[in-house]
């Protein structure tokens, strides 16, 4: 199904978050949570109480320019404008958001004002009120803030009309220092509920980091750590979880190392009793089966001296040649079985045979080096190393089609190596992994003695075969 860009975006960003630690994500929670709360709340509170504020503002206005309009009508009737003027400056420095006061007749024109250096263009007839009006505002820009002018119709217009400003200079400041008590209070909540994450961080990250200690541990093999249960929480019984399923890990692996102990020491007896086997049937075939293929030999060969029949000679020389390529087999197959080299010799002794026959049987070039210094190896690696080479030159004489092999076999600090190298097509990987080419057998020989087998494999340059065996080091023994 093709994602839309949508689900790709949103993809793309869970990626983001998830890469962030947990405590990074708790205090980027709590940061933008306090600040969207307290924006919100700001903006808001912001917005109603300017909105009352205006109200009462615009409410106050309209009652300062009523009374005034009601105490100016008897001067007006009697034309006293300075009695006028002398209420208008009352009424602007009785209040002190007015920032002027005028009065104008019927026809429009100005009476009495506050304005002591000229009344203001475009003023006079900015807000007109009509006659049959409880009062009319406007709200305008007079260049230093907003102001509200309200006029109120006196003696029903039949007086002329009172104008009264209001600045809203009062509404600013009001609302400003809500905003800075919001912010004030912005930063003091912010910093509790950091404080607050901080502690929240420490009780949730402090078990979960050691559940991710413990978890490294235990795949490294190690299950004996525990981590401690915190709290009756889902994190202290995630905390009983783990400690039971290490234990449980712990048994299993412990039934797993005695298994594997116990197949180990049985591997071992039968690779024990087999070469036991194979040393006796050895013996028995080099003794008893060529010794008496030798001595019929040696009776043909009588035969064919005390008879004077051509054809009988003919025959008997027959039967020798068949003889002799019958004792040859039995040689091979007793040394295949166990050389008698190996055991009366050594090491370097069978290798060397070992190679001349490989090299005589399948006509392939092979030499053979071998450095095991005057002590020899223990038994058991001998043959362990002995078999392993045995079947890596019957895999290169069946599968590598080589133009040559080499054997180094070597004694290095606390342990011995070998290597078999070939020249020829590879190993392909696929019977590597099904365990085919005895690779299993070998590989298992060498582990049993706590030893490991690498194969390097091309086509281009052949196979090479690694074996790593440790020994213990001889007192006394140079290195």
């Amino acid at each position: 199904m093709i994602k839309t860009y949508s689900e790709k975006l949103l993809a793309r960003i869970w990626v983001i978050i998830g890469a962030v630690s947990v405590r990074v994500k708790i205090m980027g929670i709590v940061i933008i949570g306090t600040l969207m709360l307290s924006v919100t709340l700001a903006l808001q509170m912001r917005e109603l109480v300017t909105s009352l504020m205006e109200q009462q503002l615009e409410s106050r206005g309209i009652s300062i320019t009523r009374d005034l309009a009601a105490r100016a009508t008897d001067d007006i009737l009697v034309n006293d404008l300075y009695s006028l003027r002398q209420l208008l400056l009352e009424t602007q420095a009785n209040n002190p958001d007015v920032v002027y006061a005028f009065v104008l007749d019927p026809k429009g024109n100005i009476l009495a004002h506050t304005f002591g250096e000229g009344f203001p263009a475009g003023l006079q007839n900015a807000n007109p009120v009509e006659t049959n009006q409880h009062h009319r505002t406007l709200l305008f820009d007079s260049g230093q803030g907003l102001v509200w002018d309200i006029g109120v119709p006196i003696f029903d217009g039949h007086a002329g009309t009172a104008r009264v400003g209001l600045s809203e200079s009062v509404i600013t400041k009001n609302v400003l220092m809500l905003t800075s008590q919001v912010l004030i209070t912005t930063v003091v909540v912010l910093a509790i509920g950091l404080a607050a994450a901080a502690f929240l961080i420490f009780v949730l990250s402090r078990p979960i980091t050691e559940l991710v200690v413990a978890t490294r541990a235990v795949a490294k093999g190690d299950f004996a750590p525990r981590v401690r249960r915190w709290a009756d929480d889902e994190i202290g019984e995630l905390a009983d979880a783990f400690n039971t399923m290490t234990a449980e890990l712990a048994h299993s692996d412990e039934i797993r190392r005695e298994r594997e102990d116990l197949r180990r020491q049985l591997l071992q007896g039968v690779i024990a009793t087999q070469e036991d086997e194979r040393r006796r049937i050895a013996r028995e075939l080099h003794d008893s089966t060529a010794q008496n293929l030798t001595s019929l030999m040696v009776g043909l060969k009588n035969l064919n001296t005390l008879c004077d029949n051509s054809q009988l000679h003919v025959q008997a020389q027959d039967l020798r040649a068949i003889t002799g390529q019958v004792l040859d087999d039995v040689h091979n197959i007793a040394f295949q079985l166990r050389p008698t080299a190996l055991d009366d010799l050594g090491l370097p002794a069978a290798i060397e045979r070992l190679v001349h026959e490989w090299q005589k049987r399948h006509q392939i070039p092979a030499d053979s080096v071998v450095h095991l210094g005057d002590q020899r190896l223990p038994e058991n690696v001998e043959t362990a190393l002995f078999r392993i080479i045995q079947e890596a030159l019957t895999n290169v004489a069946r599968h590598a089609e080589a133009r040559n092999v080499s054997v180094l076999v070597e004694r290095r600090a606390n342990e011995v190596v070998a290597v078999v190298e070939d020249d020829g097509k590879g190993l392909e990987l696929a019977d590597l992994a099904r365990g085919r080419l005895g690779v299993a057998g070998m590989r298992e020989r060498a582990e049993l003695l706590g030893g490991k087998m690498t194969i390097e494999s091309s086509t281009s340059s052949g196979t090479s075969l690694f074996i790593q065996i440790p020994i213990p080091r001889i007192e006394g023994e140079s290195v």
